[in-house]
């Protein structure tokens, strides 16, 4: 296990880097392969949109990793945060800390964006995207990426996290968002299996539905166990009758525009219209 914390504290740029490209190549790939809708898009276009946002989510990234990385520092060298509470083996570590890391830093801010209004209309730039594919999984507005990697150190500070092992939640993470967003028609059996304890295609796929109640179930990043414990775990009957986008942002000038992305979260709010999709629990 000590080879894990040593190649991660000293891990490449361009690891991480293929992790983010390889993914995308690779399942833009399997999306042809194996679709789970076939679109009627521009896929090209649609990516170079969604890709300026992977853009500016790297530039912020690395603007706030100076202070990520000492957030990091000062709880390895003071033996801070709920980590340090019993003393655990380097796997135990490893197994607890990212399972902590998806629990404040992804599932639980994502709650949050779902419920205060000001983060919604900045998340709600993520939602809109109406043919949702491996490229999704990057489209973050700039302010969103800010308070994203906010509760990314609070959650480093609080679960105690050394740098070894942000960079492997952080690298999974990664991984994940290709995974759950890619456009590809995994086997429902299978699926399901896998969606007991990981997040799969099908089902970050009902999160992504255009109306309530679906678009406010399935938060989680890594691990489907925060849903199922907390009560927002949903599966549909049917993933083929999913309509992708959020119903307050359904026309093409409001969701595949870039001006009208980056303005969205300075525009009058608008609550949802909701549906009465039913759903599995």
């Amino acid at each position: 296990m000590d080879w894990i914390v040593s190649f991660f504290n000293d891990i490449p740029t361009e690891f991480r880097a293929g992790i983010l490209i390889g993914g995308v190549v690779v399942f833009w790939i399997l999306e042809g392969i194996l679709p789970l809708f076939r679109f009627q898009y521009k896929k090209v276009r649609h990516a170079g949109l969604n890709l300026f946002f992977t853009l500016t989510t790297a530039i912020i990234g690395f603007g706030l990793a100076g202070v990520l990385l000492m957030a990091s520092d000062f709880v390895a060298a003071n033996k801070f945060g709920l980590l340090y509470l019993i003393d655990l083996p380097l796997w135990g570590q490893l197994v607890v800390g990212v399972l902590l890391l998806d629990l404040i830093g992804a599932y639980f801010v994502h709650w949050v964006e779902h419920k205060v209004k000001w983060m919604w209309k900045f998340h709600l730039v993520h939602h809109s995207d109406t043919t949702v594919d491996v490229t999704t999984g990057l489209r973050h507005h700039p302010g969103e990426t800010v308070f994203r990697i906010g509760f990314t150190i609070l959650a480093v500070m609080i679960v105690g996290a050394p740098m070894w092992l942000v960079m492997v939640y952080q690298s999974l993470s990664v991984l994940f968002a290709h995974i759950t967003h890619a456009n590809i028609n995994m086997p429902r059996g299978v699926d399901r299996a896998l969606s007991l304890l990981f997040i799969t295609p099908l089902m970050h796929k009902v999160h992504h539905h255009y109306t309530q109640p679906l678009t406010d179930t399935n938060f989680g990043n890594i691990f489907s166990i925060w849903d199922r414990l907390f009560g927002t775990f949903a599966q549909v009957e049917d993933t083929k009758e999913l309509v992708y986008g959020i119903d307050t942002h359904m026309k093409p000038e409001e969701n595949d525009r870039m001006g009208n992305l980056l303005e969205i979260p300075f525009q009058p709010y608008r609550p949802p219209v909701g549906s009465k999709f039913s759903k599995e629990q």
